[in-house]
């Protein structure tokens, strides 16, 4: 069965830094592309960051482009968002999620696992 769960969000100010945390579980035998995704309050859910299981990493556009930073710990197979010069439009529940299929793909459609979320809010 497979498993993601996150961690590390909260109240935070801008210009803060934070470090979100995703743990998997369930996971053998493929590639996979895990991201990032972000929903804000009354949004659609948007890609935020991707990383492969070599490590390789893609950023979203300009909105996080230089502030945010995905990582992976392959032998915890935990995944990693740092996150600074924090906005407040940066408000969001920040989601975990999974691709099996390994390729490079930003549609929420594409991933087919995902975590139950941990929420940021930040304060101008």
């Amino acid at each position: 069965q497979v498993r993601l769960v996150e961690s590390g969000g909260g109240l935070l100010q801008a210009g803060d830094s934070l470090r979100l945390t995703c743990v998997a579980s369930g996971l053998f035998g493929k590639t996979y592309v895990w991201a990032w995704f972000r929903q804000a309050p009354g949004k659609e859910r948007e890609f935020v960051a991707a990383i492969n299981s070599s490590g390789g990493a893609a950023l979203d556009a300009d909105s996080v482009k230089g502030r945010f930073t995905i990582s992976r710990d392959a032998v915890k197979n935990t995944i990693f968002l740092e996150v600074n010069s924090l906005k407040p439009e940066d408000t969001a529940v920040y989601y975990c999620a999974a691709d099996p299929s390994g390729s490079w793909r930003t549609g929420v459609e594409n991933y087919d696992y995902w975590g139950q979320g941990t929420q940021v809010a930040v304060s101008s």
